[in-house]
């Protein structure tokens, strides 16, 4: 619909009392259910919720004044909860840049604790020991001295 048509109707329609205009309301979604050709915009939950409390109060006969009403004090809640939603997800993403900062900043103290790691293991391995001679740093160690044998022991397996 053009903006001056979608115009000249609200126009129109601001001159009606309420209970006309929950008529012309009811011939819109008539239309709308026998010739809509795209479907309808998404609303929000809170207007979702709202336009199913107004459609129960007028399927209950209630008086387009008490509808009219009861529908003003229910988008003055609905703009405080809306107010609400906003605050918390802004509280929620300052709360998930905070958390990635504070990953960012560990992740790379983790790295450089690594790299320092790696550094000194590497220079450790590449160096001998403080007194030791370069040649002994690259020969294992000796083992332990076995004791020696016995001459007088008998022997296994063999003739006595």
């Amino acid at each position: 619909m053009n903006e001056q048509l979608r115009e000249r109707i609200l126009r129109k329609l601001e001159t009606l009392s309420d209970e006309r205009g929950y008529q012309a309301l009811d011939y819109i979604d008539f239309l709308e259910a026998r010739y809509a050709t795209k479907p309808e915009s998404p609303i929000s939950i809170f207007a979702r919720f709202a336009e199913s409390v107004e459609d129960t109060m007028r399927a209950g006969r209630v008086s387009a004044t008490a509808i009219s009403e009861t529908m003003g004090l229910m988008n003055k809640a609905m703009g405080v909860l809306g107010g609400v939603a906003a605050a918390g997800k802004s509280v929620a993403t300052d709360f998930v840049g905070a958390a990635q900062k504070a990953a960012s900043a560990a992740g790379t103290a983790v790295t450089a604790a690594g790299s320092a790691v790696s550094a000194a293991a590497a220079g450790a391995a590449a160096s001998p020991a403080p007194g030791a001679s370069p040649a002994s740093a690259a020969t294992p160690p000796a083992p332990p001295p076995t004791a020696p044998a016995d001459p007088d022991a008998p022997t296994r397996g063999g003739a006595t």
